[in-house]
């Protein structure tokens, strides 16, 4: 482990890390991927991601870089809204 990943780790803990969160229209799902030291660290890393969905077909890709410390790493928005009316 370099002391990047070392950092990123110590931020993550204390929700500090940063991630690229990217939503997808088809299939309706959010996905985080991290976590980094620094946001340009995560800003450089987009484009292997959006071209790795792109590969799978997916489609109205929208990327941030954001600071937060997500509990999933996949949200399937469209399975979750199915469920959402499930008592």
């Amino acid at each position: 482990m370099n002391i990047s990943e070392l950092l990123a780790s110590g931020l993550y803990l204390l929700g500090r890390a940063w991630w690229v969160e990217v939503l997808t229209a088809v299939p309706k799902c959010t996905y985080y991927f991290g976590p980094f030291a620094n946001a340009h660290e995560a800003a450089l890393a987009v484009v292997g991601y959006v071209e790795d969905l792109e590969g799978e077909s997916a489609q109205g890709i929208q990327t941030h870089v954001r600071r937060l410390k997500p509990s999933q790493l996949t949200i399937d928005d469209e399975y979750d809204n199915l469920g959402a009316g499930i008592q």
